[in-house]
């Protein structure tokens, strides 16, 4: 691993002010954003996923942005063989890398390697794939869990790949990403950004009022009307969903703002779980000796995390 390099890698959960900090460091580093998100990667969801706006990404470049069509599928293990070569075009362009994203699974798969997925039968992961289709969240949430006592939930695409890979192969997609990975394309140096509670819930509220003034209705409706399924993959995630269950008369207009907030909690809490417990199990990992996790509290200005982040960057980095 220690020819590898090692890259700063910016998580935190929604709302923190990841592009923020990540744009005031590339005012002062020739950095190249690489997005982790694995909202950001479907094309014409732009005002729910939060996006960087076209202004910072025509200053800044980003890749890991608008790659699918809603409706499509995007997995992690291709997200990881994406941002390898992403990598090294960045280091040939002259640019530092820097990942920014609050998807834990993608930001592992970079970091800590792919698994090697042994074949799967096709027609039998179709069947499996259209009977998990029709089942209720929450029953496939169940059903995951029960045959992978690893799953940490995620939503639909993960609780149906858990089951499938459990089903098929008889042992858990857990195991798999645990005993059968190979290395990964990068060495991280994570910077995990933080809030106090109150703090977060204010800027996600902030956010969720932003957005709906930014058009989101208008947003889903217009992908409703050109023909996407209401539970096409990238709809099914948060701010997506509540406001297809509006548009579907299942929930009242009045309540869209508050449910699109309370969802937007619970998933910044699932992340907050995740990084603080799922990155220090990685870099005790002996092949992450050198990676290290600085939680940083976000309360700053966006100016002040930029100019600490890179001062103490290149002390990590002349130490590695």
């Amino acid at each position: 691993m220690a020819h590898l390099p090692l890259v700063p890698v910016l998580v935190g959960p929604t709302g923190v002010g990841k592009t923020a900090v990540a744009a005031e460091i590339a005012r002062l580093r020739p950095v190249t954003v690489i997005s982790a998100d694995a909202r950001q990667v479907y094309r014409h969801l732009d005002i729910g996923t939060a996006k960087p706006p076209p202004a910072l990404r025509a200053i800044v470049p980003h890749v890991g942005i608008d790659l699918i069509e809603p409706g499509e599928r995007y997995s992690a293990g291709r997200f990881a063989r994406e941002a390898a070569v992403w990598l090294e075009q960045v280091r040939a362009a002259g640019r530092e890398p820097l990942v920014v994203g609050g998807t834990g699974f993608y930001v592992r798969a970079l970091t800590d390697g792919l698994f090697q997925e042994p074949p799967l039968d096709p027609p039998r992961r179709e069947s499996l794939r259209a009977w998990a289709a029709r089942l209720p969240a929450a029953r496939l949430a169940h059903w995951a869990a029960r045959l992978d006592r690893g799953f940490a939930g995620g939503g639909r695409q993960r609780g149906a790949r858990a089951i499938e890979v459990a089903l098929l192969t008889g042992r858990a997609l857990s195991w798999w990403q645990r005993e059968a990975r190979a290395t990964g394309a990068m060495r991280p140096w994570y910077i995990h950004l933080t809030l106090p509670r109150d703090g977060l819930h204010r800027r996600i509220a902030a956010r969720v009022d932003g957005m709906l003034a930014a058009g989101l209705v208008a947003e889903v409706r217009g992908l409703l009307e050109g023909g996407l399924d209401a539970g096409a993959p990238g709809l099914d995630g948060v701010g997506y969903r509540e406001v297809v269950a509006m548009l579907r008369s299942t929930l009242p207009a009045s309540g869209l703002r508050d449910a699109i907030v309370v969802a937007t909690r619970r998933y910044a809490k699932r992340q907050e779980t995740w990084f603080r417990n799922q990155l220090r199990d990685q870099t005790s990992d002996v092949r992450h000796q050198t990676s290290e996790v600085w939680t940083l509290d976000a309360t700053e200005s966006p100016v002040t995390l930029a100019a600490k982040i890179l001062e103490r960057w290149q002390t990590v980095n002349t130490a590695a």
